[in-house]
């Protein structure tokens, strides 16, 4: 309720007559001032008239002027600069810290505000606010998501940014671990991160040239070469593979070389409903082919001129064993299994336009800022749930920066049920036709 009342005032939704305090002293508001989420009053630098003098200072928001009290304001100096104190019931009076008694003003919150309101909390349709979606005019749909797509630029990146800061600020390892997360392409994506992190790559360097080895070492650190990895029905056709057993034997002779940490336990990587071409044999090959290749590293990103260099950098494919196998131990019809476009793409959105993006603003370059968002535009949309769901509402979605603005919005709002902070729950809220 509450919320409400702060979106009432932030939006001057104020009814079509004079205001006047609890008091009956007439005011004027000029400027509801700025909303402020951390301690102290909740909105600041607020100007308001009443008397013909033209006050500034701070409003303090609560449902019953009886909060004021009952959250210890009265022992607090930060409130001594509040103006006014906006209640939807006035039960009391009053007085700041420093015993300057606080002029009140009761804001009632219209019926069909609190209607709409109350419509988005109790539906568990989504999109909640799907009837306006139609009529939005096209600024304020494009504005939106333009913000949107910003917003989540800027979550993305500090994700990314906060990798290099725990890697004490190699952009490499970063980049490494980020590809490597969205190469789970989802469920597991969790345990190729956690997976990323145990390998140590200045090791791994030494014998980026030899790709038996590189995929020994990254198999190997899965916990992929551990018979118990492999399902019973397969164990022993496995324990007889060639192949199985020249990766354990590469692996065993590099971890006693270089001393690696314990591998990824098996059970962490998930098959269910996962279709083989993403088991994580397959991915971890593909990865070891571009790790091998050098198409990966930071330099090459960033001289990137283009979305096809990036598609061209990107391909990969698995070693001829994977080609026809989807697990140790038991043989398939032979598929060269390449990274397909689609997958590309993927990437391309979820780790090279975040890794430049973040680069871009920790060195103040914002042509690599601009370049990364131009990408976007040059890609197709994602397709899945979230974003079909939108096109469903009548909302264009051509573009991986349209999808990406509402991955954004459903996550960041609709899901949180943030819709007194997003435009299109205004746009719901203050409609008259619904």
């Amino acid at each position: 309720m509450e919320k409400l009342l702060h979106y009432v005032w932030k939006h001057k939704i104020f009814p079509l007559k004079a205001l006047q305090t609890t008091d009956g002293e007439e005011i004027e508001i000029i400027d509801p001032g700025t909303s402020h989420t951390n301690a102290g009053p909740d909105f600041f630098n607020a100007k308001i008239k009443w008397n013909g003098t033209l006050w500034a200072g701070n409003v303090e928001l609560h449902i019953r002027a009886s909060d004021w009290y009952k959250h210890g304001h009265e022992h607090d100096a930060a409130y001594n600069n509040t103006i006014l104190h906006v209640v939807n019931i006035a039960d009391c009076r009053v007085k700041a810290e420093n015993g300057k008694a606080i002029p009140q003003l009761q804001l009632d919150i219209p019926a069909r505000i609190q209607q709409h309101y109350d419509d988005l909390c109790r539906t568990e349709a989504y999109p909640r606010c799907h009837p306006i979606i139609r009529r939005l005019d096209t600024l304020t749909v494009h504005s939106w998501m333009s913000a949107l797509l910003y917003e989540r630029m800027e979550e993305r990146a500090a994700q990314v940014t906060e990798r290099v800061r725990q890697l004490n600020g190699d952009w490499e390892n970063a980049l490494f671990i980020t590809l490597a997360r969205n190469f789970g392409f989802g469920l597991n994506g969790d345990t190729f991160e956690y997976w990323a992190r145990r390998i140590p790559l200045s090791a791994a360097a030494k014998h980026r040239d030899n790709l038996f080895q590189i995929e020994a070492v990254f198999m190997g650190l899965a916990g992929l070469l551990d018979p118990t990895a492999v399902p019973k029905s397969n164990r022993e056709a496995a324990q007889k593979d060639e192949y199985f057993e020249r990766l354990q034997k590469e692996y065993r002779y590099l971890a006693h070389k270089f001393s690696f940490p314990d591998p990824v336990a098996c059970e962490r990587w998930q098959y269910l409903r996962l279709r083989p071409q993403n088991f994580p044999h397959l991915r971890i090959s593909q990865l070891a082919y571009l790790y091998h290749r050098q198409s990966i590293g930071l330099s090459r990103l960033l001289e990137a001129a283009d979305r096809d260099e990036l598609l061209r950098l990107l391909q990969s494919r698995v070693t001829p064993y994977w080609e026809t196998h989807y697990i140790f131990g038991c043989p398939a019809p032979r598929n060269e299994k390449h990274l397909s476009v689609n997958s590309r793409r993927l990437l391309i959105i979820n780790t090279v336009v975040p890794v430049l993006y973040a680069y871009g603003r920790q060195h103040g370059n914002e042509t690599l800022c601009n370049r990364s968002i131009e990408w976007l535009e040059q890609l197709k949309a994602e397709s899945n749930y979230i974003i079909r769901q939108w096109a469903a509402c009548g909302l264009t979605v051509e573009t991986a920066a349209d999808s990406q603005a509402l991955i954004q919005l459903k996550r960041a709002y609709c899901d949180r049920k943030e819709c007194l902070k997003c435009r299109f729950g205004y746009e719901y809220l203050k409609n008259e036709q619904i």
